[in-house]
């Protein structure tokens, strides 16, 4: 997504940087976006969250983010995302919410990897059942990661 916003001054030195969009409307509802790409032409990466009255992301002081002045931005969500996913994975994330829910909130390394897991079992229809049921049950659990055989 590009657009244009004006940083503005934060406490504590922050930087806030709102979002003139609802991602929820245009990536799906999730307690917050985990997004990479560019603003004012610095590379980025951080977390779009609800504020008051819209969305925004935030930067400690030492990011390279000015405030005061419009800067252009180019934002998408990193990683996997629901439409990216096979129809099974997305089937079995939509019929469980909160393994969904928790899937959705992961880091795109903790995505990706359940991601592999699965996919590395095309040739097995039986195995790749069998781990999806499992991903789901490590994503209820609260679980980042699959343990380690």
């Amino acid at each position: 997504m590009r657009f244009t916003t004006t940083p503005v001054a934060g406490s504590g030195g922050r930087v806030v940087v709102p979002v003139p969009f609802d991602p929820d409307a245009l990536w799906g509802a999730k307690a917050r976006h985990l997004v990479g790409g560019t603003i004012g032409g610095h590379r980025v990466r951080g977390s779009i969250e609800r504020t008051g009255d819209g969305f925004a992301l935030t930067f400690g002081p030492a990011a390279c983010v000015p405030a005061g002045a419009a800067v252009d931005a180019d934002l998408e969500p990193e990683g996997p995302q629901r439409a990216d996913l096979a129809e099974d994975f997305a089937a079995a994330l939509a019929a469980t919410p909160a393994a969904g829910a928790f899937f959705d909130a992961l880091a795109q390394f903790y995505r990706k990897a359940y991601v592999r897991w699965i996919e590395a079992t095309k040739r097995r229809p039986d195995e790749r059942a069998r781990r999806i049921a499992e991903v789901i049950a490590l994503l209820e659990a609260g679980r980042k990661e699959r343990p380690k055989p």
